[in-house]
């Protein structure tokens, strides 16, 4: 029989949407530094490109091992504090160094905002000894109200969208995370996750890159661009692991229609 929907859950779910679907980081920079992302981009030298792969993968595959290490633990605010406060020291370094600042700045600051976005995980009952919920972790990272691509329109739920876009390479990795128990390089599905994360968290990672090449730049504009990024990401995991455990409760599917319901935002389902 179907769990009947509390009207504590239901506005759970409404802040949910509302987290998922809201403001994406490039309108959030945008209104930060008084730049469209665009202009920001133009910023970006040709060869740019290239650091903020390297970054990016070097960065992810840092926390694909971290988030296998989790263990048990318990979720304050005061440690995702901490963790924003380690973000933004790491993103000052970052930052006085430039570009050139960012492969190494980087993979520090995500495994951090990671562990931030684990404790938000542990706070809504997730279970992070489990493949499944780790890789969660790491599937925040490339949410996010940007839009998908290959979409039906700006009006489709981009949290749904991009779920969908992950949920075969992020079963295929769980379960062979759940077999071998450990990761090992090289690994095609384990790489095939990676890349399809990297493909979106990518995107952002640009966008704070070429915000720091303006004026405002700096050891102060690094330690405020990783404030305003992590605090992006905590907030899109806030939302995702409220719809993950209210899923827990009263099952995908009415989640899914009930998230469409709260947001007005047509969902798609995944074939």
């Amino acid at each position: 029989m179907e769990e009947r929907w509390t009207p504590g859950d239901l506005e759970a779910l409404r802040a949910a949407a509302a987290l998922l679907e809201g403001r994406s980081f490039a309108m959030t920079l945008a209104a930060r530094v008084g730049m469209p992302v665009e202009s920001l981009m133009r910023l970006m030298p040709e060869n740019a490109q290239h650091s903020i792969g390297t970054a990016v993968n070097r960065a992810l595959e840092q926390c694909l091992k971290a988030a296998l290490q989790f263990g048990d633990g318990h979720s304050t605010a005061a440690k995702r504090r901490g963790h924003t406060l380690a973000t933004a020291a790491t993103g000052a370094v970052g930052g006085f160094f430039g570009l050139p600042g960012l492969v190494f700045e980087l993979p520090v600051t995500t495994t951090i905002m990671l562990y931030s976005i684990a404790e938000i995980a542990r706070s809504q009952g997730e279970d992070l000894s489990d493949p499944n919920a780790a890789l969660a972790c790491l599937e925040v990272l490339a949410l996010g109200p940007e839009g998908v691509p290959g979409g039906t329109g700006a009006l489709e739920s981009a949290y749904y969208a991009t779920r969908a876009a992950l949920a075969q390479v992020t079963r295929e990795a769980a379960s062979y995370l759940a077999q071998k128990g450990a990761v090992k390089e090289g690994a095609p599905v384990l790489l095939s996750f990676v890349a399809k994360i990297a493909a979106r968290f990518g995107l952002e990672v640009s966008e704070k890159a070429a915000a720091q090449l303006i004026p405002v730049a700096g050891a102060a504009g690094g330690l405020a661009l990783n404030v305003l990024f992590t605090r992006h990401f905590q907030r899109l995991a806030e939302g995702h692991f409220i719809v993950r455990r209210l899923e827990r409760t009263y099952g995908a599917d009415s989640v899914r229609q009930a998230y469409s319901a709260v947001s007005a935002v047509p969902v798609s389902v995944p074939v």
